[in-house]
């Protein structure tokens, strides 16, 4: 173990000393770290996308502080520490790469993908079998997931069983249908339950768009935020040049900025 990793296993110990530690830490349990462990992998992936390596740095070390964090708890409890944490995913790696560590000749990305899948398939049908229950093949996916991209991996698990639309285009009327759906129920009901239902069908649909032209539906939506924040301070900074407050400009007014950030930035566009 090297001096940096020690020096932060024992930072986080004297953290939850009784004798001495942080009143906050101390208070913490699993279930209340969650939070701040996903916030934290979120900003890791925004710095990932930005490009930045010196964020992408601070910000793995905030999501290594999280895992050393629920390690300490573990400890404490009994269960599992820090080095039992890291034996654990290091023997699962050996498992799942046995064309690096084993006899398995496997040459591509592709082949090694394939492998990975019958092999979780195995553990799955196995698992099932144990508890005494049909197999499904959406076994394994963590409903804990981003509501996108566990739509992404249910569509995907069932394309495999030939539960998929032939192509992108097919995917496009399912989601004119969908709209179609929720503008009836806005209009004949009035009941949110029976719109949130809807609503969730259009945005399925749409995700399921997104899979079909190999896009990450999370990254692209993450990707329209940016975008959106970009513009819209671009309409507050054009709006604090002329000395005026945008909360007392009409709409017409920010929808002439916010046309003109589109077309500089269209403009802008490298030509490919």
């Amino acid at each position: 173990m090297t001096s940096n990793v020690k020096r932060l296993l024992d930072i986080m110990a004297r953290l939850r000393s009784r004798d001495g530690g942080c009143p906050w830490d101390l208070e913490q349990t699993f279930k209340t770290v969650a939070p701040h462990t996903l916030e934290e992998t979120y900003e890791l992936v925004d710095a990932i996308e930005r490009g930045d390596p010196e964020a992408i740095q601070d910000e793995l070390g905030d999501v290594l502080f999280q895992i050393v964090f629920h390690a300490q708890m573990g400890k404490e409890a009994g269960l599992f520490d820090f080095d039992s944490v890291a034996g654990h995913v290091a023997d699962k790696m050996i498992e799942r790469h046995p064309h690096v560590f084993g006899e398995r000749d496997v040459k591509t990305a592709e082949g090694v993908a394939s492998n990975w899948e019958k092999d979780k398939e195995a553990k799955r049908s196995a698992k099932a079998g144990k508890e005494g229950r049909t197999l499904s093949v959406l076994d394994g996916i963590s409903s804990g997931l981003p509501a996108t991209t566990h739509s992404v991996k249910l569509q995907k698990r069932a394309a495999h069983v030939g539960f998929d639309w032939p192509n992108a285009r097919d995917v496009f009327a399912k989601i004119r249908e969908e709209i179609g759906e929720l503008e009836k129920e806005v209009s004949d009901n009035k009941d949110k339950a029976f719109l949130v239902d809807e609503l969730g069908d259009v945005l399925f649909a749409v995700t399921n768009l997104a899979r079909k032209l190999n896009i990450d539906p999370e990254m692209a939506l993450r990707s329209t935020n940016r975008k959106f924040e970009r513009r819209f301070r671009g309409i507050e900074e054009a709006l604090a040049k002329q000395d005026k407050n945008i909360a007392d400009v009409s709409l017409d007014e920010m929808e002439r900025l916010w046309n003109e950030i589109k077309r500089q930035e269209k403009s802008s566009r490298p030509i490919k």
